[in-house]
């Protein structure tokens, strides 16, 4: 109920991706390139193990877009 209407902020998914720079990742802190990388670099893995299941790849892009919510007081 609290998240679903989207109350906290609207935006696209580049933009949800960009965002993820701002942070630092309390489960590996000592990362020295930015988040997106991370998601494009994950989806990229995948779409060359499953060039055929374009679904799993926005999976692996997509898959740390929640920690964005950091920026609006949520913890990690």
């Amino acid at each position: 109920a609290q998240y679903g209407p989207c109350s906290l902020r609207r935006m696209s998914v580049m933009e949800a991706l960009e965002l993820l720079d701002q942070l630092v990742d309390e489960s590996d802190p000592d990362v020295d390139f930015p988040n997106s990388f991370h998601a494009f670099q994950t989806a990229e893995g995948i779409r060359r193990a499953h060039p055929d299941k374009d679904w799993f790849h926005l999976v692996g892009l997509l898959h740390d877009l929640g920690k964005v919510l950091v920026l609006f007081g949520e913890p990690q």
